[in-house]
């Protein structure tokens, strides 16, 4: 089996959610979906799972965080341009995602952020390897 990795988020509600990451450019993957639980597809190694509190629990060890008020952590995804970034930023505002800071821009790498109905925060990045400030 190739190296992939899945993200699981505890989400209020599911479809809300899948309609949020579906706007970002994620697509579903309805062989892993249920009520509870929707299947996000990045890329064919990168997965996010939204699960219902419910099912989450069932699988966590931990209270579930509120991750509107406290960061559980920073998600990151690369694309090939600042224009998707751009992109993939007005699509998730126009579907209800916040963007808690301006676009940072390091010269070689632009990033903004978005978080989801939950909190969850993800930056959105492009990086220009040949900008890359060399030592």
């Amino acid at each position: 089996m190739a190296k992939q990795i899945f993200l699981n988020f505890a989400v209020q509600d599911v479809q809300r959610s899948m309609d949020f990451y579906t706007a970002l450019g994620f697509t579903n993957n309805p062989q892993f979906s249920d009520d509870a639980g929707k299947c996000m597809v990045w890329s064919d190694s990168i997965f996010v799972m939204l699960l219902s509190h419910e099912k989450f629990a069932s699988f966590a060890t931990k209270p579930i965080a509120d991750t509107r008020s406290a960061l559980a952590g920073l998600f990151s995804l690369s694309v090939d341009s600042l224009e998707e970034v751009n992109t993939i930023m007005a699509n998730g505002l126009k579907a209800g995602g916040i963007e808690p800071s301006e676009m940072k821009d390091y010269g070689f790498m632009q990033q903004r952020t978005i978080e989801d109905f939950d909190g969850h925060t993800w930056e959105i990045f492009h990086m220009d390897m040949s900008k890359l400030p060399t030592a």
